[in-house]
């Protein structure tokens, strides 16, 4: 085939489906404006950077401000948080698939959509107000202290409590995306064919056993798709919640990759050495998420590419 031939078909490709690529334009251009052109600006964290010269006029200094963040005294400590707090939530990673096969197997529609609507209704909260709650529930004069003191128990400030931050973190989050976290899953278990199912029943399977081999091995790609993306962001905690949460007392359990790419970017207005930060945090989320494509296309046969 020619190139003019290809050229042909693809103008008419194009041209056959305009309306869904005009539908699609916002999106790219949108992407391209917030995720591309800013790549320009990554140079800085090999520069010296400084405003009267611009980016291109600043110094090159190489790796510098990269070696000045691994000889860090505290950068162990930070990495430490950043995994323990990330690790702990990937073990809530199977909640959601359970709780959408849970909500699968609900017969009553009216019931199913109540039970939706009460764990989807969180997602919509602010971060804000959830750390607000959050904070005003672990207090001295908390709800959950208020409980604890009813049953006899010692009263605890739980946020002055640095062991308890990650947990803390974990399970209010658990809480604000649990049931948005199932809509993927319930949009995949849609689509697990009716006679698959009835002709398991048949065969002599139970509930349980139509579940086990029938509904999880249909949503296993959809699952390991979004535990290596998940994998891809081991370390990296978003900022916004942290930041919400922390005091002096936690500090040392609460300071993150994003809290301290915040406190030497935006206070110390150290430009180049938080964009080394920022890049260093991509960097290991790339490698890790390569890493964990490769491992699920060996051992589960699923990957992303």
């Amino acid at each position: 085939m020619t190139k003019k031939t290809k050229m042909k078909n693809l103008i008419k490709q194009l041209n056959r489906c305009k309306m869904l690529y005009l539908m699609i334009l916002p999106a790219i251009v949108a992407v391209f404006i917030f995720h591309y052109i800013p790549l320009y600006g990554v140079q800085i964290a090999f520069k010296d950077y400084r405003s009267s010269l611009g980016i291109v006029g600043s110094e090159w200094v190489g790796l510098k401000h990269f070696k000045n963040f691994i000889n860090y005294p505290y950068f162990g400590k930070i990495m430490i948080n950043t995994l323990r707090i990330n690790l702990l939530s990937l073990t809530t990673f199977p909640l959601p698939i359970i709780f959408s096969l849970m909500l699968n197997e609900l017969r009553n529609e009216k019931f199913k959509k109540v039970c939706q609507m009460i764990t989807y209704a969180p997602h919509f909260v602010s971060t804000v107000v959830v750390c607000s709650m959050v904070i005003l529930f672990t207090n001295r004069n908390g709800l959950i202290n208020i409980i604890i003191r009813a049953l006899g128990g010692e009263v605890v400030d739980y946020m002055a409590v640095p062991e308890a931050f990650a947990p803390i973190y974990v399970i209010s989050g658990l809480w604000s995306s649990l049931g948005w976290g199932t809509i993927i899953y319930m949009a995949a278990l849609s689509g697990v064919s009716p006679e698959l199912i009835d002709a398991a029943r048949i065969d002599g399977a139970g509930r349980m056993q139509v579940v086990w081999h029938v509904q999880i091995p249909h949503i296993v790609p959809t699952v390991v798709t979004m535990f290596i993306l998940q994998i891809g962001s081991l370390v990296g905690v978003g900022f916004e919640k942290v930041f919400a949460l922390q005091n002096n007392l936690n500090m040392e359990a609460s300071s993150v990759i994003s809290t301290y790419t915040y406190q030497v970017g935006l206070i110390q207005h150290q430009f180049s050495y938080s964009s080394a930060i920022g890049l260093f945090n991509n960097f290991i989320n790339v490698i890790l998420i390569l890493l964990a494509n490769q491992i699920s296309k060996k051992v589960a046969k699923v990957s992303l590419w």
